[in-house]
């Protein structure tokens, strides 16, 4: 398996995952949040195919990016309507390790590659990951203490 397979074997997990989660879900709120995850997802294993198949990926008009002002007013309006279950806390901490994971992995393949336009990519690629490690953490917040939390679309 190379790179670009496996790469869109990590995309297709994720995006699976979150589907699960957004299955889960106690509210709407957290549903879309989850579909939102799942979407990006799917651009990710749609820029790794297009590269695994030779097409050109312009990384600079490449719109992999999630809506995370979206993400933290959603969550916002939802919060009157909060309530979670203390096993929930694990799928929230599951996904955040496969963002890790996800990161660190395009990270090192982006220092492995000598195509600068594929490292850019790749590069971009684990920024999105992390910001959706932030994601995942600010949720994580928020079922925690639904009553504290105070999000932020601003990183």
């Amino acid at each position: 398996m190379n790179v670009y397979e496996y790469a869109m074997k990590v995309e297709k997990d994720g995006e699976a995952y979150y589907r699960e989660l957004a299955s889960k879900a106690p509210n709407k709120g957290l549903k879309k949040v989850f579909t939102l995850l799942a979407d990006a997802e799917v651009k990710h294993y749609r820029v790794f195919k297009n590269m695994l198949d030779k097409e050109n990926v312009d990384a600079d008009t490449m719109d992999i990016m999630t809506d995370t002002k979206t993400i933290f007013e959603t969550l916002s309006e939802e919060q009157p309507d909060a309530s979670f279950q203390a096993d929930e806390v694990e799928y929230y901490e599951e996904a955040i390790k496969r963002e890790d994971d996800a990161y660190i992995f395009y990270l090192n393949k982006a220092n492995e590659l000598e195509d600068e336009q594929e490292r850019i990519i790749f590069l971009k690629i684990a920024q999105e990951e992390m910001k959706h490690k932030e994601v995942l953490e600010n949720i994580l917040s928020f079922i925690q203490a639904p009553q504290n939390w105070v999000g932020s679309a601003e990183f």
